[in-house]
């Protein structure tokens, strides 16, 4: 058995919790440095400054979206890989998701880059707002390969069981962006733009780091023939596809949360973006479970050992519940500080004090769709992910903001997302349990497949 493949022994429970704290350590370095971010814009004493970071957001989002589906995708291969025992194939599955994913996401980026102001409009900017989250958008957009390298690099240190590794890259982003906002912001005085400068340079730091362990202590990546990229392609786009449009679902989601926000005015929009860089500060444990608990997942499956697959997700909701308990109570008693740290006032500081509320409790949920996201992509049904993700995105999401929203006004934006994220996570768990109950390897020897997919790319092993 390959020596990489840690997680066939040992506690789940602490392999769950030990991959997802040091993963989330490592998420909210970067989401903190957002947070940051947002203080320092909040200071230049201008609200179009920080709606235009609103807005920005949902779009940066939905490129993000992209790196996040190669590196689910590349995870899993990797993970199943070690699983097997076969650390050169881990290798080769590497390298070629790399390719593939900086050429992919290059042209995804030129795409967006072309389309700025037309995305920004119709997340609702217009005006000063329009332009100035233009700009930002401008010079971060074509950083996107540079992303991508690191989250798909952090995928696969997570996939040898090197969580620390990973949780190093994305810190040193965290601390070049946390060095460089001041300077750039106020010593260069180029205010949005020196952030965005800021947030370009830490995504370099973030591919340099990721690669560094990789070499040294993984043996690297390797240069793939062109055999070896054609007989990649298909398991690669089995996972890649349905993962990259289950990410998309969330921000086609936030970006009518935006729209809907921003019929209420700049300040709702403003609080609505405070709370969108809280979330990932205080539930980051949370956000990082579905990541860190897909390897361990993924080496089980590969091993052949299903009852180490249905205890891992047993143990993930376990987790996920007592961490939300335990931020929900955190968030509620210092909710005032909160709202006084970004200057929050009149409906700014409602929608702040609302998520620190109960709103924060229902988070739960949101974490059952991600540990149950996470079995669906490394048991070989990552299209369910996608119909998950998606339903959460439109059917909990469009409809429940519009009812909510007449109703309560800007507070039930934020209710009828929450609403939502309740009926799907139910949903969820119900389908991961049914899957867990008979995970199936049988349709395709390469991959976890979906033999129609296969078939289209005339694949067969």
């Amino acid at each position: 058995m390959a020596e990489q493949a840690k997680f066939l022994e040992g506690n789940l429970l602490r392999h769950i919790t030990v991959m997802s704290l040091t993963a989330s350590i490592g998420l909210m370095a970067v989401f903190i440095v957002d947070v940051v971010d947002m203080i320092f814009i909040s200071m230049l004493g201008n609200a179009a400054l920080a709606a235009a970071v609103g807005y920005a957001g949902s779009i940066l989002f939905f490129t993000t979206s992209f790196g996040i589906g190669m590196s689910i995708a590349t995870g899993a291969l990797v993970a199943k890989s070690l699983g097997q025992g076969q650390d050169e194939e881990a290798r080769v599955k590497a390298s070629t998701s790399i390719i593939y994913g900086l050429i992919f996401g290059s042209i995804f980026a030129a795409i967006v880059w072309i389309n700025i102001p037309a995305l920004a409009a119709l997340m609702g900017a217009s005006g000063e707002t329009l332009v100035l989250a233009s700009e930002y958008l401008r010079i971060i957009i074509p950083s996107l390969p540079l992303l991508l390298l690191g989250i798909v690099g952090s995928a696969i240190l997570r996939a040898h069981g090197a969580a620390r590794q990973a949780m190093i890259a994305t810190i040193a982003g965290g601390v070049v962006n946390a060095i460089l906002d001041p300077i750039f912001i106020f010593g260069l005085g180029l205010e949005l733009q020196g952030a965005a400068w800021a947030s370009v340079c830490a995504r370099a730091a973030i591919g340099v780091t990721a690669l560094i362990p990789i070499y040294r202590e993984f043996g690297g990546l390797i240069l793939p023939s062109m055999k070896e990229m054609m007989r990649d392609f298909p398991p690669l786009a089995v996972l890649a596809l349905p993962a990259i449009l289950t990410q998309l679902a969330t921000p086609i989601g936030s970006a009518y949360m935006t729209r809907s926000m921003a019929e209420f005015g700049e300040a709702a929009v403003a609080g609505m973006a405070i709370t969108a860089r809280i979330t990932p500060v205080a539930f980051g444990v949370v956000f990082a479970l579905s990541g860190a608990i897909g390897p361990i997942i993924g080496q089980n499956f590969g091993a052949g050992r299903n009852d180490r697959v249905r205890e891992a997700y047993r143990d993930g909701i376990i987790f996920t519940f007592f961490v939300v308990i335990g931020v929900s109570l955190l968030l509620f008693l210092t909710r005032g500080w909160i709202a006084d740290l970004f200057g929050a006032d009149g409906i700014a500081r409602e929608l702040v004090f609302l998520f620190c509320g109960p709103l924060a409790l229902v988070f739960f949920f949101n974490g059952l769709i991600f540990v149950s996201n996470a079995a669906f992509n490394n048991l070989g049904h990552p299209f369910y992910s996608t119909w998950i993700n998606w339903g959460r995105q439109t059917l909990g999401t469009i409809p429940l903001i519009y009812v909510f929203a007449a109703w309560l006004g800007a507070p039930g934006v934020l209710i009828g997302q929450a609403v939502g994220g309740v009926l799907f996570g139910v949903v969820a768990f119900v389908v991961a349990i049914r899957v867990i109950g008979s995970p199936r390897d049988d349709e395709n020897p390469e991959f976890l497949g979906h033999r129609r997919l296969h078939q289209l790319f005339h694949h067969r092993r």
